[in-house]
């Protein structure tokens, strides 16, 4: 396995993602990883370093800037609170990681997909709603809201989400209207709910039930993969 860092930029700001790619196996399809609420951290940077494992382009793209990691609940909130506000310039700033990961030399532009936790499920969700030319994206325990004022273009991606029952911030309504937007847009789509879960689930940090977040080994596991599944099937099945 090899790595880089690759800086690029966007509206003032320099970002940096984290790639991880086999250099024998040529051009590879490309996977973005969205990272959560507090950055481009080290949880987004293995999970890179996991797809890469299973033969992709792993890239943990970066939303907030070079080295900008929240620290507390606060300042992950401050983080993510202009792009919530702004889904016009998140989605800006996402389709920016994507022409990035697309100029890759290691990577087939033409094959590319998203991954995302958290705030980055979210992020997974509008590069689909862009109409981005992607395969599929993969939004776990993410945000699912569509923007209130930011059309959907024809979306082309295949969507699965994978989604705590019990997570606080996703409360069933906010599930039915992904199911009813993905089913007017024509989407191939898939949503798996795991009984018991939380939000957070894949991220063994989670430890706050007070505030809807818990770490799920089983949940972990079968979102994995599934999420797996999900990549081979429409990177080598199709």
């Amino acid at each position: 396995m090899k790595t880089e860092a690759i800086e690029y930029e966007h509206a003032g700001a320099t970002l940096e993602a984290f790639v991880a790619y086999d250099e024998s196996k040529g051009k590879r399809p490309g996977i973005l990883v969205f990272h959560a609420w507090g950055g481009r951290d080290d949880f987004a940077v293995e999970k890179a370093k996991w797809l890469c494992s299973l033969g992709y382009v792993g890239c943990a793209v970066d939303i907030f800037g070079k080295g900008v990691l929240g620290e507390s609940i606060e300042e992950n909130a401050k983080l993510i609170e202009p792009f919530i506000k702004d889904r016009r310039h998140l989605r800006d700033r996402i389709d920016v990681a994507l022409k990035t990961v697309q100029q890759l030399p290691m990577v087939d532009g033409e094959n590319i997909g998203g991954v995302g936790f958290c705030f980055g499920g979210l992020c997974a969700l509008d590069l689909a709603r862009s109409g981005a030319p992607v395969k599929g994206v993969v939004s776990l325990h993410g945000k699912l809201n569509a923007p209130e004022d930011l059309k959907n273009e024809t979306i082309q991606a295949k969507v699965l989400v994978l989604h705590g029952h019990d997570d606080p911030a996703v409360p069933p309504e906010m599930v039915r209207a992904l199911e009813t937007e993905m089913t007017e847009c024509n989407v191939d789509w898939q949503l798996h709910a795991y009984g018991g879960t939380m939000h957070a689930f894949t991220n063994p940090a989670a430890n706050n039930p007070s505030k809807g977040t818990l770490y799920s080994k089983t949940a972990e596991r079968r979102s994995l993969q599934a999420t797996e599944n999900f990549l081979h099937e429409i990177f080598y099945q199709a």
